[in-house]
């Protein structure tokens, strides 16, 4: 029996899957619950916040987060890609996801069954299926040493073995390199 992926994320269910990346832990970026059970899956340093995957740049403004032009335009050529990007986000209302940083970092994926699930469900926290300090899962089999049954789904998508999303931070309109990752030649 095929598990109904979007119905148990709506409903604040966790689970791994294929990013356009690696293997993810997956949450609803929205749901608190998610984000909270996603830092003690992982064992999670809770100062440090979640890359969160969106469907369009329109959904940073469920973030709060407006673009002036020149980022607006730096993304455009970025996404959809694998490049996870920080921005400011101060609003206290998510406190939650930014832990106090006042960024996010999101990541619009080119994934066209990922993009699907997102539309159906929301933004969702995304780090990497893995323990913190541990290796990021390349097989579900991996994944589910660290996880076990305390996931409420897998989707098996065969061995990963992409680097993760190359990290950037946007300070004054310039991008700057924090990660190098599976996005390159690294060049604007």
């Amino acid at each position: 029996m095929k598990q109904d992926i979007g119905k148990i994320l709506s409903s604040g269910g966790v689970g791994v899957l294929p990013t356009d990346t690696i293997y993810g832990v997956v949450g609803l970026a929205m749901s608190k619950k998610a984000v909270v059970r996603i830092y003690k899956l992982r064992k999670r340093n809770p100062q440090k916040p979640l890359i969160i995957l969106i469907s369009s740049l329109r959904d940073l403004k469920l973030f709060n987060i407006r673009l002036n032009r020149e980022t607006k335009k730096l993304l455009e050529k970025l996404w959809p890609g694998k490049v996870s990007v920080i921005l400011p986000c101060a609003d206290k209302k998510f406190k939650y996801l930014h832990r106090g940083t006042k960024t996010l970092a999101f990541r619009l994926p080119k994934k066209k069954d990922l993009i699907r699930l997102l539309k159906k469900t929301g933004s969702l926290v995304a780090p990497s299926a893995n323990w913190e300090g541990y290796p990021s899962a390349k097989t579900i089999i991996e994944a589910k040493k660290y996880f076990g049954n305390k996931a409420d789904f897998y989707v098996d998508a065969g061995k990963l073995e992409s680097p993760p999303s190359t990290l950037i931070e946007i300070k004054n309109g310039r991008p700057i390199l924090l990660r190098r990752g599976a996005w390159s030649p690294f060049k604007f």
